[in-house]
């Protein structure tokens, strides 16, 4: 990834919503997200993000709009919203998602989790961090 790419990412200060407009492919009028886009915000190479999504690294590039490839990116963005909402910061929110080993879960990573295809597990670790200890 070239220094100009990484600076055309709207994540240092944006908003989610920016993260949101930046990810709308801009290759299509149709409502798809870019993994090029997603992997370049997240700094992770295409391949890891293939892997990640469970599909041929060919999808990624060849066939962007796949089911499998758009499901994983919104399962992504679900928990990145939430820890979003949650520290009010969206580059916070994306530390925590790729790096934070979180205990309760034999310290995988939300990232891993969600490749893992337990995002609603995460997203209910993360209501209930917002809702404070119950005591």
């Amino acid at each position: 990834m070239t220094e100009a790419a990484v600076l055309d990412v709207p994540v240092l200060g944006g908003t989610y919503q920016h993260f949101i407009d930046y990810l709308k492919d801009p290759d299509t009028s149709a409502p798809v997200l870019s993994p090029k886009r997603f992997s370049q915000a997240l700094h992770i190479d295409l391949q890891t993000l293939a892997e990640q999504a469970h599909v041929h690294r060919n999808t990624i590039s060849r066939a962007p709009g796949s089911r499998g490839v758009q499901d994983f990116l919104r399962e992504a963005l679900r928990i990145i919203k939430a820890a979003t909402d949650l520290t009010g910061d969206l580059n916070r929110a994306l530390f925590w998602y790729r790096t934070e080993p979180l205990s309760v879960f034999g310290y995988k990573t939300a990232e891993r989790l969600v490749s893992e295809g337990r995002t609603d597990d995460v997203l209910r670790y993360v209501t209930s961090l917002e809702a404070g200890a119950a005591g």
